[in-house]
């Protein structure tokens, strides 16, 4: 454990590093291309470009699920604080938008806030800046891969615990892995934790391929990005004039994908391998999974977890449901 904290505030701010494996973009990136099926993970998209990239997505009119979030976030903060118990122990899950924890803080006053990330720079930075807006506020921040195992640094019961998993990342998971992830933040809470988690809604699919394919080609140079990444640092032969961004509702899964389709047959090499494009061969890079209310109710409950509480926006675009662990 470091302190990083600043002399110019009264609040701890505590750094726990647990070393989590950096991943291996150039073993991932073969195997993924290696496939019958070629995929790439989308954790691979979020390089200093895409990460801008995606900040840009977040403020398009077509995207709704960020400013539809922090609406409801807003709107119902006060009643959010008391399912979750103020004078909480709060673990943030990715800790993203400063905006949506900044909302939440300000209704619920946690004892303890504890975000969990992957990136160290980024947690640190955004503990930082966290800590200044709330001078009382206690901050242990964790850098760790929430997606796998970790145990919580500050291990005692004296506060209430609660989790916060905002985004609608859990539809990023296939249904099996997000049941698993659920039930490892439930061991993490304990009985009668409480976990806040966005959850993006099934609607109608134009509306749902709209945000992925706006109009401004953003989302498409967030997706291409990713054959650019490979071109600067894994000495890529990706030509981007003969690929071109897919987003569309799979409706038999219940989830947009998001592919970058070949546009000829080809040829891409790639750390030294090569490998074959057909036309029309895809790389799928994303799967976006959209729930009902009941549905996603059903997943949280084969973890463990029964649904306290739900709130949503009024044209019922997105979900923010408070969950109780008990097992």
């Amino acid at each position: 454990m470091i302190s990083l904290t600043d002399p110019t505030t009264a609040n701890p701010i505590y750094f726990h590093d647990y070393h989590p494996t950096p991943s291996d973009l150039r073993a991932e990136v073969l195997a993924g291309l290696g496939k019958p099926r070629k995929q790439l993970s989308p954790k691979l998209f979020y390089d200093a470009e895409g990460s801008k990239l995606f900040d840009a997505i977040c403020e398009l009119p077509e995207y709704y699920p960020t400013r539809t979030e922090i609406a409801i976030l807003r709107e119902h903060g006060a009643e959010m604080a008391q399912h979750l118990g103020r004078e909480a122990l709060l673990v943030e899950l990715g800790s993203g938008s400063s905006l949506k924890i900044r909302v939440l803080l300000e209704a619920l006053q946690p004892a303890v806030y504890m975000p969990v990330d992957i990136s160290s720079e980024h947690l640190q930075q955004s503990a930082k800046a966290l800590a200044a807006t709330f001078p009382r506020l206690e901050v242990h921040a964790v850098c760790a891969d929430y997606s796998t195992p970790f145990e919580l640094p500050v291990d005692n019961h004296e506060h209430p615990r609660a989790a916060f998993f905002p985004g609608s990342s859990i539809g990023n998971f296939e249904p099996a892995d997000a049941e698993e992830l659920l039930r490892r933040v439930g061991a993490i809470l304990c009985v009668d934790g409480r976990l806040l988690i966005g959850v993006d809604l099934i609607k109608d699919p134009a509306r749902l391929e709209l945000a992925y394919n706006d109009a401004a080609g953003v989302t498409a140079a967030f997706n291409m990005n990713l054959l650019s990444r490979i071109n600067r640092e894994l000495d890529g032969g990706f030509d981007l004039s003969r690929f071109r961004h897919e987003a569309f509702f799979n409706a038999e899964q219940s989830r947009i994908e998001m592919h970058l389709l070949s546009t000829c047959d080809q040829q891409v090499g790639v750390a030294g391998e090569i490998f074959a494009f057909h036309e029309g061969e895809t790389i799928h890079t994303e799967c976006s999974h959209k729930y009902s209310v009941d549905g996603f109710h059903a997943l949280a409950a084969r973890a463990g977890f029964q649904p306290e509480q739900v709130w949503t926006d009024p044209q019922q675009l997105f979900s923010v449901h408070c969950l109780v662990y008990r097992p």
